[in-house]
């Protein structure tokens, strides 16, 4: 295996902090099997009253079914408005087509702020 590779021994959806054991957190981005849908519709509610992916996904890991990549990169919060306005301006920035116009756009704007 690579060194950015590991089998994931458990994951928690929002832990509060004493229950933190680890500084890694889960991006949410997953490859998933079809077992998944079993676990889901056996699973009770969890964190706010809902079904938990993360809750199933934690089922698989003492089978050993789980395995997570360290992600290298820059990574947005896409839950939220601000980080949502950051990947847009982030990626159209580096398109070859729109980049230009909107590196302009906002020098244009930056000088009447």
């Amino acid at each position: 295996m690579r060194d950015n590779i590991y089998a994931v021994g458990d994951v928690r959806e929002k832990p509060r902090p004493e229950e933190i054991y680890t500084n890694y957190a889960i991006l949410g981005r997953y490859i998933l099997t079809p077992e998944i849908f079993e676990i889901l519709r056996a699973l009770p509610p969890g964190h706010g009253g809902e079904i938990q992916l993360t809750d199933a996904i934690s089922a698989l890991c003492p089978a050993g079914r789980v395995t997570a990549v360290d992600f290298e990169g820059r990574r947005f919060d896409t839950g939220n408005l601000f980080g949502y306005l950051e990947a847009q301006i982030e990626i159209s920035l580096k398109d070859p087509v729109v980049g230009p116009w909107l590196k302009n756009y906002i020098k244009e704007r930056a000088s009447v702020l």
